[in-house]
């Protein structure tokens, strides 16, 4: 069963909800730039994990086949406890070292670029970790836990990470010991020296007490969230390349060919001395710290907003129908949710060129609405024309509302 598939519509209510208490407490924890940004980032993961999931289900089907030492049953509650447990362990590891590794800090950075903290940063997720992120959980293989369970605590840990994305729920006693928390992971999303690295476990803490990774939230501290590297941007590819392409940098810069292939694997921060020396980069001071913010109208909000919900609905239609969709229907889908949020990125971040990228973009509506029923991805229909007519004039109407700010800014 795909659970995550099953909350997606709760999540969305749940995030409504903060919206409400934000407003109710006279509170702002939400910008809908970052919002959009995140929950962006979150839909092309899922995207592109429908194209690469079976990257990690292959090398875990094959460890089990060859590999492990127990055949443990999907029938027995203790297997189920013990995967749910035996998960979150190698959860914490692959989130620490995701954290105290280049490499892997370059696929998890993502999750952490947001300097908001809210339902809807739970959502921000990369979309490359599952080039490595399938090592750390070989060893559930090997103690033999069938791939169905795996599978099925997997998504039980991610859904549970989901409600400790808040600013609105307190301190909560005991629980605070055991489990991970919105106090403790308000932690952990800090960029504060005190709390930087600190907070792995998914759902339990213990695993960070236990290994000296613990650090609590302290009222005389004000977590102050997001990565001494802001990404600054509203673009979700950007985000998702952003210290790949720093490393990638650091590394045809480097005079060593021996430095040129370890940064990639040294502690997080590690850069080759001749080009920390020629090429210094300096952490903001966070005494000064200011949020980044692009002055955007609030008639392009509204743009982007419901232009926006088209990705969302796109998004979930793929996650809907995966199992009978083509590799090729799943790879345009991809490519449609990919460039669409590309584009919308560009539009808040008010680049001069956001006008001509979005009317590309709905001009390629005409060649995917064509191209779409050839490859399955939905059935030929005269529907889909007229849908696409309607979509597309009342796009238009929303550009000639919009046009007086977008021409200033193309000119």
């Amino acid at each position: 069963m795909n659970f995550i598939l099953y909350a997606v519509p709760f999540f969305f209510v749940l995030i409504a909800a903060e919206l409400i208490a934000d407003r109710w407490r006279g509170v702002s924890n939400y910008r809908l730039a970052d919002a959009v940004n995140s929950i962006s980032t979150g839909v092309l993961s899922t995207t592109t994990g429908l194209l690469t999931k079976g990257v990690g289900l292959v090398t875990y089907g094959f460890a089990l086949e060859h590999l492990a030492l127990l055949r443990l049953s999907a029938d027995s509650v203790w297997t189920w406890v013990f995967a749910f447990v035996l998960y979150d362990f190698c959860y914490y590891w692959l989130h620490r070292m995701g954290h105290e590794r280049n490499i892997l800090w370059a696929a998890h950075s993502v999750h952490h670029q947001s300097e908001d903290y809210n339902l809807s940063t739970a959502l921000r997720q990369t979309s490359t970790g599952f080039l490595l992120g399938w090592i750390f959980y070989l060893p559930m293989a090997v103690l033999g836990v069938p791939l169905l369970v795996f599978v099925s605590v997997a998504a039980m840990n991610l859904l549970y990470q989901f409600w400790v994305h808040t600013k609105h729920i307190p301190k909560l006693g005991w629980f605070e010991w055991c489990f991970v928390t919105p106090s403790n992971h308000r932690a952990h999303h800090a960029q504060n020296a005190l709390y930087m690295d600190r907070n792995y476990g998914g759902v339990f803490i213990i695993w960070d007490r236990l290994f000296g990774s613990f650090q609590e939230e302290d009222d005389n501290e004000p977590v102050i969230f997001g990565v001494t590297t802001p990404l600054a941007s509203w673009n979700p590819l950007w985000a998702n390349v952003q210290f790949y392409a720093q490393l990638w940098d650091d590394a045809r810069r480097a005079g060593s060919k021996r430095d040129k292939l370890r940064i990639w694997f040294m502690r997080t921060g590690w850069r080759p001395a001749d080009v920390a020396a020629k090429y210094p980069m300096h952490k903001p001071d966070l005494s000064r710290f200011r949020k980044f913010e692009v002055p955007l109208g609030a008639r392009q909000q509204w743009y982007v907003l419901l232009q926006f919900g088209v990705y969302v609905a796109l998004g979930s239609y793929l996650m809907n129908l995966e199992r009978s969709l083509s590799t090729g229907a799943l790879v345009l889908g991809w490519g449609a949710v990919a460039f669409g949020l590309f584009v919308l990125g560009a539009a808040l971040e008010n680049r001069p060129w956001a006008l001509r990228l979005e009317l590309l973009r709905l001009a390629a509506n005409l060649p995917l609405v064509w191209l779409a029923p050839q490859v399955g991805l939905w059935p030929a229909s005269p529907g889909v024309w007229a849908g696409l007519l309607g979509y597309s004039l009342l796009s238009g109407i929303g550009l000639y509302y919009c046009r007086q700010r977008f021409t200033r800014l193309a000119s």
